[in-house]
């Protein structure tokens, strides 16, 4: 296990625009696929959208992050109640790996590896195109996952967008610019 595998690890630059970010999560492998790849499971920490599970499928995300927790915080200016991304699944190895399309960006992957009663998922965003995006993108999975482990271990998720700003300030100061 890693040094990242933390419950609140802080994501990594592994080159200059691809962010890696750990969670050590309660349970088994295939509990956590099913958070990554079932849109109602993953509507509780992410995105909500339906995904046939097969390579060049087509799918869309479905973000409502005032819906992550109670109180969701103040949403910061410019964030949509709602944002939508049409994406496509480009690997998927059930239930170890799934890679997504994801924007204008590189894509984004997912490695779940068994850690005797839990599981390491790595999450790898690549190609970010420019620094505020980096941060954004940041701020973003680490809050995400920081809702996923919550949600996995029975507890409620903090404010979303309090942890998301403050969080976003973080990486500013933790990313080379």
């Amino acid at each position: 296990m890693t040094e990242l595998a933390t419950l609140d690890a802080y994501g990594e630059l592994i080159e200059p625009a691809t962010l890696k970010i750990q969670r050590l999560l309660p349970g088994s492998v295939d509990r956590c696929w099913a958070y990554l790849t079932e849109s109602e499971l993953r509507r509780q920490w992410l995105a909500a959208g339906e995904m046939e599970m097969k390579v060049d499928a087509p799918f869309e995300f479905v973000w409502r992050n005032d819906e992550l927790s109670d109180p969701p915080g103040e949403r910061p200016a410019g964030f949509p109640e709602e944002h939508r991304l049409q994406s496509r699944i480009i690997e998927l190895d059930p239930p170890r790996k799934l890679a997504i399309a994801w924007g204008t960006t590189g894509g984004v992957s997912f490695e779940l590896e068994p850690q005797g009663d839990q599981v390491l998922l790595t999450v790898i965003h690549r190609r970010l195109p420019d620094r505020e995006t980096l941060l954004n993108v940041s701020a973003g999975w680490h809050a995400h996952l920081d809702t996923l482990a919550s949600r996995a271990r029975g507890e409620q998720a903090t404010s979303f967008w309090d942890r998301w700003t403050r969080l976003k300030a973080e990486y500013g100061r933790r990313l080379p610019a």
